[in-house]
């Protein structure tokens, strides 16, 4: 086989197969069921094959290794989420081109000599992009990177300085670090490795600390999670159904009163009412329950308590599911103590929780609703607000996971709804949140990451000699 032809095939078949390796990584390290060490292999594979290709292969391997990795979120967006297809395929498609561009400013500043930009650019770019989408979408910091992390305890106390986006940089900073210090002729490698190792050691020692503190003379409130194996529809209380629920929640709130609970968490849209209160009330035992509440011509997605009357109104409704709905747009307080109201997906949103820390929040109550194979996911989204702001965490969710978790992610209790009968999760609810450098500077890591990648993107118009 001739020189030629042998150069030529290399050029196809090295970042053929590094998308392949980076999309089989993608495929199990991120997604609804992330296995969290392979994130971090996962763009590893097309970044060292970057600078060993021209520009448009690297371009293209980056692009081809992230959809092949994401196609798997395709069934759940389309048919779980009844997202549009046309939106499903921007969603995929979008962040794939995203890491493309982003692999090939990594080559490009190696190329021009410049390995300290190119590790810094690529999780820049990652991380600015993604702070923008979570301002400007629907689904605030839904798409974050940084949730494959949240049973790895140690790097999740990094969100308690950088909320997400300094996890998601560590995510893409650990590879691209690697390969600058494994290209082809890299120049000052000393610098690279230092920096490198220095951030990883400043992280894992900062969360190994922090989760070492926290425990110590907390106050607890007793809480009880309860679920019923109910199906998807909400139970209307003035049906036979919806009376027949009542009962089957009102036997559990008793039997979880007589164990000692003092605050009993149901999940979202468990009823269908018109009136703001609940016939759930019991002595000594706050009762909070998601409801679909009918007031004249306006609904809304209400966490009602009793028997104090606090109302709470969902702020962020899902797309499309819930266009019936109108948003809700004030925090809410159980009684007189610093436990606040919070439904399902506005968790999502790192600014609402934020806010309520601010208010005096040490604790937040949480009916919602997942969709089965998300379970995992959105429970964890809502442990990762708790350990950014420094709150414990108490959701509730039919269809999904009923966990309780404290200000540093760690799982008090858990356990899955859906089962026969009634599904009961007991903990003690730690009283004593914190701030954190996050509640009281909050993004300022992602305002960091658009400051380097426009230095870095200053940097591509030079190129070293030496």
């Amino acid at each position: 086989m001739a020189a030629s032809s042998i150069v030529a095939m290399k050029r196809v078949l090295i970042p053929l197969s590094a998308a392949l390796a980076s999309a089989v990584l993608l495929h199990f390290g991120t997604g609804l069921h992330p296995v969290a060490w392979l994130t971090w292999l996962a763009p590893l594979p097309v970044l060292l094959a970057a600078p060993r290709v021209r520009g448009g292969p690297a371009f293209a391997a980056g692009t081809l290794a992230w959809l092949g990795g994401q196609l798997r979120l395709w069934p759940y967006l389309t048919g779980t989420l009844e997202m549009p297809v046309a939106v499903t395929a921007g969603l995929l498609a979008g962040p794939a081109l995203l890491f493309g561009l982003g692999v090939l400013l990594h080559r490009s500043l190696l190329a021009r000599r410049r390995p300290l930009s190119a590790v810094l650019a690529l999780p820049a770019l990652w991380v600015g992009v993604e702070y923008l989408m979570a301002l400007a979408g629907p689904h605030g910091a839904w798409w974050s990177l940084a949730y494959t992390q949240a049973d790895v305890l140690p790097v999740l106390q990094t969100a308690s300085v950088t909320g997400v986006w300094g996890i998601t940089f560590l995510l893409q900073f650990v590879p691209a670090t690697v390969a600058a210090l494994l290209a082809p002729d890299a120049p000052r490698r000393l610098p690279v490795a230092v920096t490198g190792g220095a951030l990883m050691a400043l992280a894992l020692a900062y969360g190994f600390a922090r989760l070492g503190t926290g425990q110590e003379d907390e106050q607890h409130r007793e809480v009880a999670l309860i679920s019923t194996d109910e199906p998807r529809d909400t139970g209307e209380l003035d049906s036979p159904q919806g009376r027949d629920l009542l009962q089957r929640y009102g036997r559990a709130i008793d039997v979880a009163a007589a164990r000692g609970a003092e605050i009993v968490v149901l999940p979202e849209k468990t009823f269908g009412v018109a009136t703001a209160r609940l016939p759930l009330a019991r002595p000594g035992v706050a009762v909070v329950a998601g409801v679909a509440l009918r007031t004249g011509t306006t609904r809304t997605n209400s966490a009602l308590a009793g028997p104090s009357g606090d109302r709470y109104d969902k702020h962020h409704l899902i797309p499309g599911l819930e266009s019936e709905f109108t948003p809700g747009r004030t925090l809410t307080f159980l009684g007189r103590t610093t436990m606040g109201l919070i439904i399902c997906k506005d968790l999502d949103f790192p600014w609402l929780v934020r806010q309520y820390r601010q208010a005096g929040a040490t604790a937040l109550l949480a009916p919602a609703w997942d969709f089965d194979d998300d379970a995992w996911l959105h429970s964890r989204m809502a442990m990762v607000r708790g350990v950014e702001s420094g709150l414990s965490v108490a959701r509730a969710a039919r269809q999904g996971v009923l966990t309780v978790s404290d200000t540093r992610g760690r799982v008090l209790a858990e356990g899955r709804s859906g089962k026969p009968g009634v599904t009961t999760v007991f903990a003690a609810l730690p009283q004593q949140g914190a701030a954190t450098v996050y509640t009281r500077l909050g993004d300022w890591a992602a305002w960091s990451s658009v400051a380097m990648l426009l230095i870095a993107l200053g940097r591509l118009r030079t190129r070293r000699t030496s």
